[in-house]
Order: C-alpha cells, then sequence, then structure tokens
C-alpha cells in the first residue's frame, strides 16, 4: 500500500506569516494554481480514496485531486493541523516579540513545546500514528493534511525522533511517499515537488 501525504497550497495567512494552527484560512491564487499542480501530478495514480483534514484550505486542496481520480472525499480530524493555542491568528513577529522565550524553544527543541491551550508534537505524533494505523487493505490512498502532520509522518516512517521535526522538507502542494509493508511504514520519498515549477510558496516568511 502507498499513502502520499501531501500538504494543502499556500494560504492568505501562510503569505502574511500568520500562525494558522486550526483555525480556517482561505487558499490565495497560488494555492489554487498547487492545488490544480497536485492533481495533474497525482491524477494517475492507483490511490482509491482522498482523505483531508477537515480544515477548508485541506479541502480545497484534495478536491481537484479527488475529482481527477473520481475518488470519493472524505474527512478525518485525526489530520489536523497542531493546535497553536494563543497563537493562533497571530503574526511570527507577534509572537517573537510577546512569547520569545517559546518561541526560541520551538525552533530550537521543538519536542518540547506544548503551546499554551493547545498540542505538543507528541499529541500530534499521536494522532497521526492512530490514522496511519487505522488504514487497513492494500489500496493506495492520498492525504492532504498540514505542516505539522507531513513532517511528523516523515519522521515516524524514518524511525527518527520529534527532536528532529525542522528536518524534513515539506512545500506548498508537494508530498511525500510513504509504503505499508509487514513491518510497517516506510518512506519512499520525501518531497516530490517537481510539479511545483514556478509555483514554489516562500515558506521563510511562513509561520511555521
Amino acid at each position: 500500500m502507498r499513502l502520499y501525504v501531501a500538504r494543502h497550497g499556500e494560504t492568505d495567512w501562510n503569505y502574511e506569516g500568520r500562525y494558522q494552527g486550526q483555525l480556517e484560512s482561505t487558499l490565495t491564487q497560488l494555492g489554487r494554481r498547487q492545488a490544480q499542480a497536485l492533481a495533474e501530478a497525482l491524477g494517475q495514480c492507483e490511490a482509491s480514496c482522498v482523505i483531508t483534514s477537515p480544515l477548508q484550505r485541506c479541502v480545497e486542496t484534495a478536491r481537484p485531486l479527488a475529482d481527477r481520480l473520481g475518488a470519493p472525499l472524505a474527512a478525518d480530524a485525526r489530520l489536523l493541523e497542531i493546535s497553536h493555542g494563543t497563537w493562533e491568528g497571530r503574526l511570527r513577529d507577534e509572537i517573537e516579540h510577546a512569547d520569545g522565550e517559546r518561541m526560541r524553544a520551538w525552533r530550537d527543541a521543538p519536542h518540547t513545546v506544548r503551546f499554551p491551550d493547545g498540542e505538543s508534537l507528541a499529541d500530534v505524533d499521536g494522532r497521526w500514528r492512530a490514522f496511519a494505523d487505522s488504514l487497513t487493505g492494500q489500496r493506495d490512498a492520498v492525504v492532504v493534511t498540514h505542516d505539522v502532520l507531513v513532517r511528523v509522518a516523515i519522521l515516524g516512517a524514518t524511525r527518527r525522533k520529534l527532536a528532529d521535526f525542522w528536518e524534513p522538507r515539506v512545500r506548498n502542494g508537494g508530498y511525500a511517499v510513504l509504503e505499508k509493508a509487514p513491518s510497517g511504514w516506510s518512506l519512499v520519498e520525501e518531497c516530490r515537488d517537481a510539479h511545483l515549477d514556478g509555483l514554489l510558496a516562500d515558506t521563510s516568511r511562513q509561520a511555521l
């Protein structure tokens, strides 16, 4: 079984450098083009379903692919972005000023951080593992989710620790390829993004 794990297209809050978490935000024009490019890239795969985070930025990214595949589109709350708690809806620059110590920890030791009124990486890792373990059968599937979930999925498939959270390469509209064997999930490719030629978002400005 192959699992294609994609990040949603660029949003207006990505562009502004605003923490999204589990709040809603809207795809930019670039984000919509990335969704179409993702549909073209995976349109010939053998996935029997497309599973998405319930948040609209993921649903909007997933729909063109589901339509192209003629596959059902289902939402699963276990694929929600990490809850950034009190950071949600606020600009990265604002957080660096107001909660600088926690921001430094998030950059340097992300596995140690629990967001106020929010989650930790261990919480998200638990959600992802429960979701991945629930997939049965041999039919391929596409998942459209968020930056943190894609990173956690890659770390799990490569048996790395959450302390290595910032190491994987993740792109808006790009995807990782995982494969399931009797011994568990393994990583086939970390970040497929050739379909995004001329469509890459500037992740350096994003509040990740």
